[in-house]
């Protein structure tokens, strides 16, 4: 029997990419009831040209519910480094789930978690009897690969993908999938503004990585690290477990959502409705 090709699109990743994308100029695109909607049109290019390469039999769109999740909870500061999002962009939050919803494509998400953890949550489960592919632009997702799940990274421009999995992975990057939370967890994340042990960056943590493989046995081997890094890890031990918590995707959330609702095949009428109704003339040649 083939199987199923479910593709999981991490829905903020590519609306924030298309809105910095096509805003950088002040082109917002307004309707002429003046909502902007540029993140939204952008994330429909991107998408559809995800639909085209990646050819799913299933698609679902997965979603952050605000900002406050039990991350915070466990570290007030975690991405507290990052700006409100502009004014511009606020109404497009609301209005692009409208946009999936035309497609008969789930959105999901959950209060108090991200929309990675969902990602995990279902990618663990499909990829029992399914292939997954994840689209995102977030490496943290990498954590993920596994046999039935790849994970493709969007890159610069337009229909640009690198592609991990378990068969590519540590050629490319020098360690597992399951090690990357360790490796956040040494060497933080600026973008997520949590801290890791400071003083150790991203080439140290690989090299102590590929030596004792997991941050469990670095610290049972302590005694035998050079002098100067057991003191940045004893210094920062409590840091240490926290960013390490902080980086793991929970794949165990409270959320489901059965393939039948998720396949990819939708009213050509209906989508055309919701493109004509947000004046995007350019976008019907596409579906």
């Amino acid at each position: 029997m083939e199987k199923n090709n479910v593709l999981l699109v991490d829905g903020m990743a590519l609306l924030f990419r298309g809105f910095f994308a096509t805003s950088f100029r002040g082109n917002f695109m307004l309707t002429s009831k003046g909502v902007p909607t540029n993140g939204i049109y952008q994330f429909m290019r991107y998408f559809l040209d995800a639909v085209d390469t990646f050819k799913p039999s299933h698609v679902i769109c997965c979603w952050d519910m605000g900002s406050k999740t039990f991350r915070t909870d466990l570290y007030e500061s975690y991405k507290a480094n990052r700006d409100a999002p502009p004014a511009e962009l606020v109404p497009q939050f609301d209005l692009i789930k409208e946009v999936v919803e035309a497609f008969d494509m789930p959105n999901i998400g959950l209060e108090n978690f991200e929309a990675d953890d969902c990602i995990g949550t279902l990618a663990r489960v499909y990829s029992k009897t399914n292939e997954v592919t994840i689209l995102t632009g977030d490496q943290d997702i990498l954590q993920l690969i596994d046999e039935g799940i790849r994970v493709a990274i969007m890159r610069k421009g337009q229909g640009n993908y690198e592609v991990f999995d378990h068969h590519n992975f540590y050629e490319k990057k020098g360690i597992y999938p399951e090690q990357v939370i360790d490796l956040k967890g040494l060497m933080g994340d600026s973008a997520d503004n949590y801290p890791g042990v400071k003083g150790i960056g991203e080439k140290t943590a690989l090299k102590l990585l590929q030596e004792y493989e997991t941050i469990d046995n670095l610290l049972e081997n302590i005694d035998s690290l050079p002098k100067g890094v057991q003191t940045k890890i004893n210094n920062n031990l409590d840091m240490l477990h926290l960013s390490r918590s902080l980086a793991r995707i929970k794949c165990d959330v409270p959320i489901s959502c059965s393939l039948d609702q998720a396949l990819w095949k939708y009213d050509k009428a209906k989508v055309s409705m919701k493109f004509e109704e947000l004046e995007f003339k350019n976008l019907a040649n596409l579906i």
